[in-house]
């Protein structure tokens, strides 16, 4: 599991921007990471279907913007990066689903 950053207030611009280029590197680790766990599921996937799988893309969205709301972030600004993600991840699934 990822632990979550401290949240601490700054006492400058520079000391927010720190924290905020800290969070976007964690953020592309993180994404590397999911991205990588994609590529091991499509190996499990036998069609097309099997990677839009709009129920899946659901209920993922349904959980983020739950726990967005529960964080007491935008779920709208949430699921819009989810969903241009997952978008994103199924184009590269599809590449090794296709002959």
């Amino acid at each position: 599991m990822i632990a979550t950053m401290k949240k601490e207030k700054c006492e400058s611009l520079e000391q927010a921007r720190e924290k905020i280029d800290i969070l976007d590197t964690a953020l592309i680790e993180i994404i590397a990471t999911r991205q990588f766990y994609v590529d091991q599921a499509v190996r499990f996937k036998n069609s097309v279907q099997d990677v839009q799988s709009p129920e899946r893309v659901e209920q993922v969205i349904n959980k983020v913007r739950t726990q967005a709301i529960a964080l007491g972030t935008d779920p709208d600004l949430v699921e819009h990066l989810y969903r241009e993600m997952i978008q994103r991840f199924i184009q590269r699934e599809l590449k090794e689903i296709r002959p």
